[in-house]
């Protein structure tokens, strides 16, 4: 009940539940953009659209069963993270780093990140670092090469602003462990990003 105040897209969903067609076609225009953004992340970049739409479908096969537990969006992300599993287990890619291509803005969390630690003393920002176009393309490249746990929750954190329980629950981890994985990211994130904002190196693109 208390989701279904709160959340109006668990109320579309519960309406989806109902085989009302208009529900299901919101819902998926509300978070088609979002998941395919993810799954650029997460899964074999070439399929991001497709494993979009095996999400979606999913979602729509297991209506009859849903039960508002959660927050939609948190519901939809765990049904992500195991579409996007399964497309890297059948391509042989498990372990192996997945190719990003969407644009990071100055908003993103890496964009952040990358402002901050590349503050002088004085507080002034390298030249290099003032083009947005140029950050954007360093931290992008910066998170390609996290693992990809870290980058599903720095997604989830940053840009679609899930608490730690939220991503949990979403990734299958306690909030220790969500908490402990956006860290390391973070961490991993100036390391990587440390060359570029001593010497002006760009992060090298995973092979």
């Amino acid at each position: 009940m208390r989701y279904q105040q709160s959340d109006p897209d668990v109320r579309l969903m519960l309406r989806v539940k109902e085989d009302d067609a208009a529900a299901f076609e919101t819902l998926v225009r509300r978070y088609q953009t979002r998941l395919v953004r993810l799954m650029q992340h997460m899964g074999p970049r070439e399929m991001a659209e497709d494993l979009a739409q095996e999400t979606f479908l999913r979602v729509y096969r297991a209506r009859t069963r849903y039960e508002p537990g959660a927050k939609f969006a948190t519901w939809l992300y765990t049904i992500a993270g195991n579409v996007a599993r399964n497309a890297n287990r059948s391509a042989g890619r498990r372990n192996e780093v997945i190719e990003v291509d969407a644009p990071l803005g100055n908003d993103s969390a890496g964009g952040m990140m990358l402002a901050s630690a590349a503050t002088d003393e004085s507080g002034m920002m390298p030249t290099r670092l003032v083009e947005k176009t140029e950050r954007a393309d360093i931290v992008r490249q910066a998170i390609e090469q996290l693992g990809s746990r870290q980058r599903m929750a720095l997604m989830l954190s940053r840009f679609e602003n899930l608490s730690y329980a939220e991503i949990a629950e979403a990734m299958g981890l306690s909030s220790k462990a969500v908490k402990s994985l956006l860290s390391r990211a973070r961490v991993n994130l100036r390391e990587i990003l440390q060359p570029y904002i001593d010497a002006g190196v760009i992060p090298q693109e995973p092979k």
